[in-house]
């Protein structure tokens, strides 16, 4: 099995965003016993806070299943229990470098080439929602 764990700063839109889409994608191929899938924050400040409603409100609008979620803080033991650490942006990166003081696995990876926009900040639920995709369809061609 291929655990997979999405991050962001807060765990609140991109990271559970991904988690979600991920888990229908994976479900429609009938791939549910090759993956386990999470997501986590670099950081503690939305630590127990649910899914940002206008996250929910573009899983809604796509048709997106998702469950209640309560933002969690990445771990230094988390390295070894997840294959890989899907970031959303560079930043993203570093902070988790921080975390883990090292990733001598590589597992720490972006999910695309380029940056993906924090909705939190450009309230573009939309294009973050699109770019989430790309890069999950490409992640499970990769991964399968």
């Amino acid at each position: 099995m291929i655990k997979i764990c999405f991050v962001c700063l807060g765990n609140i839109c991109r990271s559970p965003m991904a988690e979600f889409i991920m888990k229908g994608k994976v479900k429609k191929l009938n791939l549910n016993d090759k993956f386990y899938i999470t997501s986590k924050a670099t950081s503690y400040e939305e630590s127990g806070n649910d899914m940002y409603i206008y996250a929910k409100n573009k899983l809604d609008e796509k048709g997106v299943f998702y469950t209640k979620h309560s933002s969690k803080r990445l771990e230094k033991d988390d390295y070894n229990k997840y294959d890989y650490f899907i970031c959303m942006e560079e930043s993203n990166i570093k902070n988790a470098l921080k975390i883990f003081k090292e990733d001598k696995e590589n597992k720490i990876i972006k999910l695309l080439d380029k940056d993906i926009d924090d909705p939190w900040y450009t309230g573009n639920f939309e294009k973050t929602y699109n770019d989430l995709v790309k890069g999950i369809e490409s992640l499970i061609i990769k991964l399968n």
